[in-house]
């Protein structure tokens, strides 16, 4: 199993929704983050005074999924998030060891 976490720009968050439910991922937690990276932030005008904002809205994504299916979620991320321009995000892959359902007490695979 893995953790796949992906940083996306908030605009984009029904299409990564819509794109994992369509190869069958059950279920994602969304978190509304901030950050920058090359993107490295904006000035904004807002009553004749100039800011600099330096982390930006950004929305977290994450879902578990089986090691086969793993491959086709990135794929199907990528496709629906991808914009080319800079700040599209980025998508992490991290091993899990263990899940388990605290209603039935399943673990593994079931448990997804």
């Amino acid at each position: 199993m893995k953790l796949i976490t992906a940083i996306i720009k908030p605009f984009k968050l029904d299409e990564a929704r819509e794109a994992l439910s369509a190869i069958g991922v059950s279920g994602v937690t969304v978190t509304e983050v901030k950050g920058f990276g090359r993107q490295k932030g904006h000035t904004q005008l807002y009553r004749g005074a100039e800011y600099v904002i330096d982390f930006l809205p950004k929305v977290k994504i994450e879902a578990t999924v089986s090691d086969d299916t793993v491959d086709q979620a990135i794929e199907a991320l990528e496709g629906a998030v991808r914009t080319g321009k800079i700040g599209d995000g980025k998508i992490f892959v991290t091993p899990i060891e263990q899940v388990i359902r605290i209603r039935t007490g399943e673990t593994g695979a079931d448990a997804l």
